[in-house]
């Protein structure tokens, strides 16, 4: 199975929870921290992304960027 992580870039992010939804593995939790924006962006949390893409693809903010991680 592929390995992924994400990037949010929280200058973008508005905490609308989308990409916590779309996530099939529930790996992203809206953040205790607030952005200089006044959100609390999104944030993976723990392992188990698998670079799918569900969570870029709801963004409507293009907020979050998407790698795969080689092994």
């Amino acid at each position: 199975m592929p390995k992924g992580r994400i990037e949010v870039l929280e200058e973008k992010c508005k905490s609308c929870g989308l990409c916590v939804d779309a996530c099939p593995n529930k790996v992203l939790k809206i953040s205790d921290r607030i952005s200089s924006k006044g959100y609390r962006p999104a944030e993976q949390y723990k392992d188990g992304c698998v670079a799918c893409k569900m969570c870029a693809m709801m963004c409507p903010d293009v907020a979050i960027e998407v790698y795969r991680i080689e092994s």
